[in-house]
C-alpha cells in the first residue's frame, strides 16, 4: 500500500503550518486533511481569508510535487439548513499514478486529474455527499454547524471512503455533570450513528470507512470529577434571582480547605493540569466511553497523545489548556472493522502505523489535530 496520511483540523484559520507539517515531515502520497470551522466563529467576515489561503497553499513550495488535489469547502453560511463549515482538502502526490474518485451521481469511478476547488453549494456536487443533521438532532432544535461530508476513492484496486464529521459539544460543565452518561454524549451518540447508518446504507456498495474529525467526545463529567476529586467536599453557589445551580467549588477536607475544582458553566479550573499532560494522559482513558457503544462499527488505534482540547490560543502556550473545559479526546480518527483490516499488518502493524498529534508544543488554537499515517510495508 502506499503511504498516506489523514489528520483532522479544527481551525478558525485553516494552518497552514499542520497540512507543510504533514508534508515535509512524512511525504505522504495521498494527503487527507479534515477541517471543522472553516472561517472561524466570525465566518462571515473571514470566508475571503480562506479563499486566500487555498490559493497560497496549492501554489507553495511544500505542494509542488502534489499534482492533484480536491478541496472541498462549506462556505455557504447563508443557508443556515445547510451551512455546516467543513472542509475536505485531498493531495495526490505525482508518484501516485492510478486514483480514482467515486461519482455519486453516476454512480462510477472516475480518474482523478489536476486540481479542483467546489465552494459553492456542495450538495450539489457529485463527487461527495454532504449533510447537516436533522434539526431535531440539535440541541433545543437550534441550528449550529454539525455534519459529515463523505468522499470515495479508489487507490489501485482499494476503494474505501472518507468521511469528515464534527459532532455537538457540551454546551455547560454543570449540565453535563448531572448524570452519567451527559445528556451531551447521548445527542452526539444519536448524530454518530445517524452519520454510520447513512454511509452503509443500500445505496452504494458497501466500502471500509475512515471517519475522521472533531466528534466532541467528552470524558464522562459525573465520574471524572469523582475521581479527582475524591476526597473533598462540595459546595453549591445557586444564581440569587433564579436558584438554579450557578457554580459547584469542591475543596479539601482539610489543608485550610484549599480549593481543588471550581465549575461553572463555562469553567473547569482544576488546581493540578499535570493529570492530564503525565503519560498523555491515559490515567484518564477509563472515563473516556463515548466509543465504546460503537465497538462493533468503529475502531481505533491506541490513544498515546494527551487530550486534544481545550488548549491556550495563546501562542506562548503551546502545551497549556484553557480553564473552560474538562480536558478531553475529541478529534480522533476513526475506521472501520474492515478498514482496519485494511491498514494493519499483523505482522508489522507497530512499524507501519502511527496515531498521534500534530503540534504537540506549539500553539495551533483550541484543538491539537490528529494525525494517521500509514507507512509502506
Amino acid at each position: 500500500m502506499s503511504k498516506w496520511a489523514c489528520c483532522s483540523v479544527v481551525t478558525s484559520v485553516i494552518d497552514a503550518f499542520a497540512i507543510k507539517w504533514n508534508v515535509q515531515s512524512h511525504k505522504p502520497h495521498f494527503l487527507a486533511v479534515h477541517c471543522q470551522e472553516v472561517g472561524g466563529k466570525n465566518y462571515a467576515e473571514s470566508m475571503s481569508h480562506v479563499d486566500s489561503f487555498v490559493k497560497e497553499l496549492l501554489s507553495s513550495d511544500a505542494m509542488k510535487e502534489y499534482s492533484r488535489a480536491r478541496i472541498y469547502l462549506d462556505e455557504n453560511y447563508k443557508s443556515q439548513e445547510h451551512f455546516t463549515a467543513l472542509g475536505s482538502f485531498y493531495f495526490i502526490h505525482e508518484s501516485l499514478k492510478n486514483i480514482h474518485q467515486f461519482d455519486f451521481k453516476a454512480k462510477k469511478f472516475k480518474k482523478v486529474v489536476g486540481k479542483e476547488t467546489c465552494s459553492e453549494t456542495l450538495e450539489n456536487t457529485p463527487t461527495l455527499e454532504k449533510e447537516k443533521f436533522p434539526q431535531d438532532y440539535f440541541p433545543e432544535s437550534k441550528w449550529s454547524r454539525k455534519g459529515f461530508i463523505r468522499t470515495r476513492w479508489a487507490l489501485a484496486d482499494c476503494a474505501f471512503d472518507l468521511v469528515n464529521i464534527h459532532l455537538f459539544h457540551d454546551a455547560s460543565n454543570l449540565v453535563a455533570w448531572e448524570k452519567s452518561p451527559s445528556v451531551y454524549s447521548g445527542t452526539r451518540q444519536k448524530a454518530l450513528g445517524y452519520v454510520l447508518d447513512r454511509i452503509t446504507d443500500q445505496r452504494y456498495e458497501k466500502v471500509p470507512y475512515f471517519v475522521f474529525g472533531d466528534f466532541n467526545f467528552r470524558l464522562d463529567s459525573k465520574q471524572v470529577i469523582e475521581s479527582l476529586c475524591s476526597t473533598a467536599t462540595m459546595q453549591t453557589v445557586r444564581a440569587a434571582d433564579t436558584n438554579e445551580v450557578d457554580k459547584l467549588i469542591f475543596r479539601e477536607s482539610d489543608n485550610d480547605r484549599k480549593v481543588i475544582l471550581q465549575l461553572e458553566k463555562k469553567l473547569f479550573n482544576y488546581v493540578n493540569q499535570d493529570v492530564f499532560r503525565e503519560n498523555n494522559g491515559t490515567s484518564l482513558l477509563e472515563f473516556d466511553k463515548e466509543l465504546s457503544v460503537f465497538k462493533d462499527r468503529l475502531h481505533e488505534l491506541e490513544i498515546s497523545f494527551p487530550p486534544s482540547y481545550p488548549y491556550s490560543e495563546d501562542s506562548s502556550q503551546g502545551k497549556q489548556y484553557m480553564n473552560t473545559r474538562c480536558p478531553a479526546w475529541c478529534d480522533r480518527i476513526l475506521m472501520s472493522p474492515s478498514a482496519r483490516e485494511l491498514v494493519l499488518k499483523p505482522e508489522n502493524e507497530e512499524r507501519s502505523t502511527v496515531y498521534d498529534n500534530i503540534g504537540p508544543n506549539v500553539c495551533m488554537g483550541d484543538h491539537k489535530l490528529a494525525m494517521f499515517k500509514k507507512c509502506p510495508v
